[in-house]
Parts: C-alpha cells; sequence; structure tokens
C-alpha cells in the first residue's frame, strides 16, 4: 500500500491494491513518512474503511488525536457489541463511541464523573445496551486506571440504541424514546395500582411495542388507521378498564407530543396493557 496522506506515527490514509482509500494503524506505520511511500505491511495492526465518506473523515480526524490504545478500547467494544445484541450498527458508531470514550477518560482523570439521571431506565428498558455498557466501563477502568460506574455505562449504552437505526432521522432519540416509554409505563402502574414483573414475557413484549411506538411518536408516523376502527370498538367494551388506560397514554401523548393516537395505536396499546394485567 502507498501512503496518501500521514495523520501521526501510527496513523495514515493509504491506497490499497484496489485503488481504495483506507485507514491504517499501528505503531510507528507512518513515521517519516511521504506521499506515495510505502507501507511497511509488518507494521500495520489494522485497517479500517467506512462506505460514509463523511463518516470516515471524521474518524480520521479524531484518529489524529485520540490514542492509539482508546481506539483499540472502542473497536473492542464495537465487536463485542456485535456479538452481545446482534443488530447492524450504523457505521456512526465508530465516531460516537471513540470521542465519547476518549472524553470519558480525560474527564475521569481530572475527576469528573458526570451522573445520568436516566440510567436505571436504560438499563431497564435496553438489557443488552446497558450490558455492552458495563462491559465497555469494565474493559476502560482496566486499561486506563480510571474507576468509570454505572452512569457511563448507561451513556456508552445510548451510543449503541442510537446506532442501531441506519436512518439518521432515528438517532439520537434514545434519551427521549426512554422517557416516553417510562411515562406510559407509569400511566399503566398508577391506574391499576400495580408493579409489574419486569422479567416476564408480557412485559418484555409491552415494552417493545412502547420502543416503537415512541418513534413512532417523535418521528409524527402513524399506523394505517382504517382496517381497525371496528375491531377498536369491539374492545373498548370487552377490554373496557385497558381501554381507559390506553386512552390516558393518548391523551398524554397528544398533550406533550401533539401527536393524535390513531384508532391502531390505540387498539395495540389496549391488547398490550390487556396481557400485562389480565391476572388483576
Amino acid at each position: 500500500m502507498k501512503v496518501k496522506r500521514t495523520l501521526n506515527n501510527n496513523a495514515a490514509i493509504a491506497t490499497n491494491h484496489n485503488g481504495i482509500d483506507v485507514l491504517v494503524m499501528g505503531p510507528g506505520v507512518a513515521f517519516g513518512k511521504q506521499p506515495n511511500d510505502s507501507l511497511d505491511m509488518k507494521k500495520v495492526e489494522k485497517t479500517l474503511f467506512l462506505k460514509n465518506e463523511s463518516t470516515m473523515n471524521k474518524f480520521t480526524d479524531l484518529v489524529i488525536d485520540v490514542p492509539m490504545e482508546q481506539i483499540n478500547i472502542a473497536e473492542r467494544i464495537i465487536n463485542f457489541a456485535k456479538m452481545k445484541i446482534g443488530k447492524k450498527f450504523n457505521e456512526i458508531i465508530y465516531v460516537n463511541l471513540t470521542d465519547h470514550i476518549h472524553m470519558a477518560i480525560q474527564r475521569a482523570k481530572d475527576g469528573i464523573l458526570l451522573n445520568n439521571p436516566m440510567k436505571w431506565d436504560i438499563a431497564r428498558f435496553y438489557p443488552d445496551e446497558f450490558a455492552v455498557g458495563k462491559k465497555a466501563v469494565e474493559v476502560i477502568n482496566n486499561s486506563e486506571q480510571v474507576t468509570l460506574g454505572d452512569d457511563e455505562a448507561a451513556f456508552i449504552a445510548i451510543h449503541f440504541i442510537n446506532a442501531e437505526s441506519e436512518d439518521s432521522a432515528q438517532q439520537n432519540q434514545a434519551y427521549e424514546i426512554t422517557k416516553i416509554i417510562k411515562k406510559c409505563e407509569s400511566i399503566v402502574k398508577d391506574f391499576f395500582n400495580t408493579e409489574f414483573d419486569e422479567e416476564s414475557l408480557n412485559y418484555y413484549r409491552f415494552i417493545t411495542h412502547l420502543k416503537f411506538f415512541a418513534q413512532r411518536v417523535l418521528e409524527n408516523k402513524h399506523y394505517d388507521d382504517e382496517e381497525d376502527a371496528d375491531l377498536l370498538n369491539t374492545l373498548e367494551h370487552r377490554y373496557a378498564e385497558p381501554y381507559k388506560c390506553a386512552k390516558k397514554i393518548k391523551d398524554f401523548i397528544f398533550e406533550k407530543y401533539n401527536f393524535t393516537i390513531t384508532s391502531s395505536e390505540l387498539l395495540y396499546l389496549t391488547v398490550h396493557i390487556r396481557r400485562l394485567v389480565k391476572n388483576l
């Protein structure tokens, strides 16, 4: 490979044998190199190519300032998340997570630890992503001799929640989605004066539905409404209390987000609430 641009002693943009520009990293891999110089492949520890040009440029800018050890930590955590969560992530995770880890380490070494008021809600509603955050904190603490905790694990989890969407319009909504889920859950708890078995299948189904419901609210998207109006009329009488509870959620969403829940959405909320409280 030929050097196209040296970033620092340990990183460069190089052109591979297919004529594609890739990021190459390794101790001393770019030391003393000039454009068009050949690379010593024995010094290349890793290469990275991101399809999105803008994302690739952002990551390249990060590499100039972020220590190689922290870049390796971020990549290690991303690979762990791919196995743990089993979803495809938007490439921007390489930029956002690397930058976040770099800044979190700097803050920790300066004695600044941020509180995350949503951490336990994130842990409940996104257990896999939170588990990745916990693993990330463990790796960072061991590698950098800092003492990050569950607050930071939740911050890291948010990056993975956001990166699970390929649609940029759906990214950076995790906090607001979590707030909607928490409020809707509270409405149901207060209405029926109960707590839930958070390990139950029906609770899992309810929370999963709320996640996608919250996304639709924030994106102002609706279900097709025509075919479900008659069925909803039936459920209004058969499941009277769950229906009344769903209407409270509808009122909250309209008041807070100026979003009108359709008959279809009200139907699905009623069914999920009915399953959740059927033994009360």
